[in-house]
């Protein structure tokens, strides 16, 4: 078994989801504010990459369950075992609860990507507005954007997740960069008071490196309720030179119950 120790940092308490923050974070029933999701993501992806290098992060799909949150400045313990090609890392608190999970594999053919259709339909309108019911629409596609993977921004996420590896030093992209666009995909459509990332499915089809540009292309496919949480199910898929990189199915609680 592999394993690996961190402190989770909660570097969004100024962010506009206001679960980062310790007062709206206890009126939810939380102990204090949330750790970013994405961040938790970024320290599970520390044990496969340690293991498998480069190789992991040019092919590979991982699947993503945050089940309780993480806290400021609190110890998380990290731990892998292997069982054929699939690879499981858990995540724990000190006092020994079960944070979230990740399971990956290195498949010879990774999943199907969506239709290329779902994307191509009429935009939603780009103007920011209030996530609510009403305001998510299945199978209406975002606005596609470009951005260029910057060396800052590679090192700033890569800072915040505290990680150690080497194989960063050369310009690979870190897979907490990756899932946080997945967010910023939400967020440049909607504005969203308060919710909470739990779970993703990311599908790593070529090697990204600082400097790449990268056009998104992100659509709704569904949204559902259970317990009086509102959910949305967001496909973002990442282009590069025409190529599909990446895409990920990426789960949120957009409405918390009260």
């Amino acid at each position: 078994m592999n394993e690996y120790k961190v402190i989770a940092q909660n570097f969004s308490e100024s962010s506009e989801n206001k679960i980062h923050s310790d007062e709206i974070a206890r009126k939810f029933g939380f102990r204090g504010a949330l750790v970013p999701g994405v961040a938790v993501y970024g320290h599970l992806t520390h044990l496969p990459v340690k293991a498998l290098g480069e190789t992991w992060l040019t092919h590979s799909v991982d699947n993503l369950r945050l089940l309780k949150p993480a806290y400021h400045d609190e110890q998380i313990d990290l731990a892998m075992t292997s069982a054929d090609d699939l690879r499981t890392v858990t995540c724990h608190d000190r006092d020994g609860v079960l944070l979230a999970n990740l399971t990956t594999s290195m498949p010879a053919q990774l999943p199907a990507p969506e239709s290329p259709e779902l994307l191509d339909g009429e935009y939603k309108y780009p103007e920011r507005v209030e996530i609510a019911w009403d305001t998510v629409v299945p199978n209406q596609p975002f606005t596609p954007w470009e951005i260029t993977l910057a060396t800052e921004h590679n090192r700033k996420y890569i800072d915040q997740v505290a990680e150690t590896l080497p194989i960063y030093d050369d310009g690979l992209i870190h897979p907490h960069y990756v899932l946080a666009l997945a967010n910023e995909a939400l967020m440049k459509e909607y504005i969203m008071p308060t919710w909470i990332h739990v779970g993703s499915e990311t599908r790593r089809r070529q090697l990204l490196r600082e400097g790449d540009s990268i056009v998104i292309r992100s659509v709704p496919l569904e949204k559902w309720q259970k317990k009086g949480h509102e959910f949305i199910r967001l496909y973002v898929t990442f282009w590069h030179d025409g190529e599909l990189a990446a895409d990920i199915h990426h789960t949120a609680i957009f409405k918390v119950a009260a």
